[in-house]
């Protein structure tokens, strides 16, 4: 085979160029990033092996190497790990196989030059690509297990590559760098230099579990003179952190751990180490992120733990040891008493994993109830990240429901900035107050606005914000809280006040319904396309009219975000509800009474209609129109 000549793809080139570029000066950090990809060749082997058993050598040790040339200045990188062909290298290499990629990159404009690359190696663990901030080649030798043609990749970081065939007696990769000068001003140091290698070793991948060996050189006595010898050094403990107590391990051995399982460089926002004990044992360590990936929200993310059994990794992303509304946990489980050769579809049914998964959830949950109450300005920061990923449990999670609806957090009429939770809410009811009161809106601005709220506002009752489509949707999965309806205002009647006093406010509003019967029925008339009902309101004060739903409709909010979706969505009719004691609902009648300027009314009443409308957020049913009729009003009161 010949040498033949690629260009990396744009997204893949425009992440070189910000690589080699960059101002960022921790550049040690390539070398833990292809400590990380050479374990997890590794470990694509193992798993790989568990099926076919013939893509390993009986007891084949499994290690990883750096190699230095201090007269080339190259350091290597060797695994035995799962190795890769040329499609491979195509596609792992010379692309950024990662849906979205580009349109980030396109979305950073002039932001991309200032970003630093770690946030990028975060998004799309592109780690590998980190090798050119320090090198001004990179070279790859490498062969597939299972295959016998072995590849040479080779890239000046130019945005091209070349691969060619070439000989190696066994599967794995090596990964050599020709190392730029020393400049330490600009974060490179030798690399070549035994201690600088083992310091980086020590401070980011001494919890990898594979040996990370070395030749190193040592001074011996032999026969009264000292003589200078090198051999293997194992640079890393390589005890699993996940074993180790918390007493045995510091806060950046733990966040070191998280940046390797996550390709994320910030730190978590919370570490949780767990070991169940008792009937069922199992250790594990869960990391809460402190900022979501781009893609969190879309159906594509990949979630899991890593599932670890007898110390071997059997799964690197196990989506089932917790629900899907806990996706953004990372971490690592690891079982004794699991088989290594179970499979998915047997795992899923497994009591143990069933077991583990509870456990887990309780743990995540209570993690994060003890984040909310003694750490608020973290869970603040974590609930604007995930917390509509939360609501997805609150949602699906019958189980546990009633842990999760307390850390769920709301807009509200309380206070103009701080969030609250159900149960805070909760302890600031009024006394004669029946219900927990909730509006579902676009905007806090039109919520807080809204004609359908105002007699809660006079009467100083607190109001929930529901200002995201999931919102309304999670609401309907608590009817209640602690014995008080949850009820969402313009979906059915309220009831407010004492009893003698909602008494008394029907039976005015069945005597004013009574008299005004045929104005509301001429307006229904009028107003048919677009309304399927027009009565009275005893709960509207300065407004004078507002639009409400049934029971069970949509709120405009939850419709207009689902017609997104699905354009030929048919928009519920409403109910006009007026206020008979309004100065603008008065003469409207006294002109209907009256019997004259039929078109004045008529231009009235829909005005009045898409008051209604503007006053929740939606445009009016003809804006040309509206335009029309408010200026010609104007006009007739200037």
């Amino acid at each position: 085979m010949a040498i033949e000549k690629y260009s990396f793809q744009t997204e893949s080139k425009r992440l070189l160029e910000l690589m080699i570029h960059s101002i960022y000066t921790h550049k040690e950090i390539f070398l833990r990033e292809l400590i990380s990809n050479a374990s997890d060749a590794i470990d694509k082997l193992r798993i790989a092996s568990l099926t076919n058993p013939s893509l390993i050598t009986e007891n084949q040790p499994f290690e990883i190497r750096l190699e230095v040339d201090k007269e080339k200045r190259t350091l290597s990188v060797i695994d035995n790990g799962i190795g890769m062909n040329k499609e491979d290298l195509i596609n792992h290499i010379g692309t950024v196989a990662k849906s979205g990629t580009l349109e980030f990159l396109s979305s950073l404009g002039d932001k991309k030059d200032k970003m630093e690359i770690n946030e990028l190696i975060g998004q799309f663990g592109v780690g590998f690509y980190s090798a050119f901030m320090v090198s001004d080649k990179v070279e790859i030798i490498t062969r597939k297990a299972g295959e016998t043609q072995a590849y040479k990749w080779e890239s000046f970081g130019d945005g091209e590559y070349t691969i060619e065939e070439t000989q190696k007696d066994t599967n794995g990769t090596v990964v050599k760098l020709y190392l730029k000068p020393v400049d330490k001003e600009n974060g490179i140091e030798d690399f070549t230099d035994e201690w600088v290698i083992q310091r980086i070793v020590k401070k980011y991948s001494d919890f990898i579990q594979y040996p990370i060996k070395m030749r190193v050189e040592r001074e011996v006595e032999k026969e009264g003179k000292k003589e200078i010898v090198s051999d293997d050094k194992v640079l890393n403990s390589m005890k699993p952190i996940w074993r180790k107590s918390q007493s045995e391990v510091s806060m950046e051995e733990y966040e070191e751990f998280y940046k390797h399982i996550s390709h994320d460089w910030q730190k978590p926002l919370k570490v949780i180490p767990y070991k169940a004990e008792g009937m069922l044992e199992f250790y594990s360590l869960l990391f809460i992120p402190s900022k979501a990936p781009f893609d969190f929200y879309f159906q594509g993310y990949k979630s899991g733990l890593a599932l670890y059994v007898k110390k071997v990794l059997i799964m690197e992303a196990y989506e089932d040891l917790l629900p899907k509304y806990l996706r953004f946990v990372k971490g690592v489980v690891e079982s004794s008493d699991l088989s290594l050769n179970i499979s998915r579809e047997m795992l899923q049914n497994d009591r143990i994993v069933v077991q583990m998964r509870k456990n887990l959830t309780k743990k995540v949950i209570d993690a994060l109830t003890e984040m909310l109450e003694k750490d608020r300005e973290n869970y603040l920061n974590f609930f604007k990240e995930f917390g509509n990923a939360l609501k997805e449990g609150v949602i699906s999670d019958e189980e546990n429901r009633e842990k999760l609806i307390p850390l769920i957090l709301f807009e509200s009429t309380e206070d103009p900035v701080k969030l609250t939770t159900i149960p805070e809410y909760y302890r600031r009811m009024k006394e004669d107050q029946e219900e927990i009161y909730c509006i579902a809106s676009e905007s806090r601005v039109i919520a807080e606005n809204s004609p359908q709220i105002e007699i809660l506002k006079q009467k100083n009752y607190e109001v929930l914000f529901l200002l995201n489509p999931v919102d309304e949707v999670m609401i309907q999965y608590i009817p209640e809280y602690r014995g008080k309806k949850v009820k969402i205002i313009g979906k059915g009647a309220i009831e407010i006040g004492s009893k003698e006093e909602r008494e008394r406010k029907k039976h005015q509003i069945e005597e004013k319904s009574k008299e005004m019967k045929g104005f509301l029925k001429y307006i229904e008339e009028k107003l048919a396309n677009h309304i399927k009902e027009v009565r009275l309101s005893s709960n509207l004060v300065s407004s004078p009219c507002c639009l409400t739903g049934g029971e069970f409709d949509l709120s405009p909010s939850l419709e207009k975000y689902l017609s997104k979706e699905h354009p030929l969505l048919t928009p519920s009719k409403r109910i006009l509800e007026l206020n008979p004691e309004h100065s603008i609902v008065k003469k409207l009648y006294e002109k209907y009474k009256a019997g004259i300027d039929e078109k004045g009314l008529n231009d009235a009443i829909e005005l009045l209609l898409d008051y209604a409308l503007l006053s929740e957020g939606v445009l009016p049913k003809n804006p040309q129109k509206f335009n029309r009729m408010f200026t010609e009003l104007l006009e007739k009161a200037l």
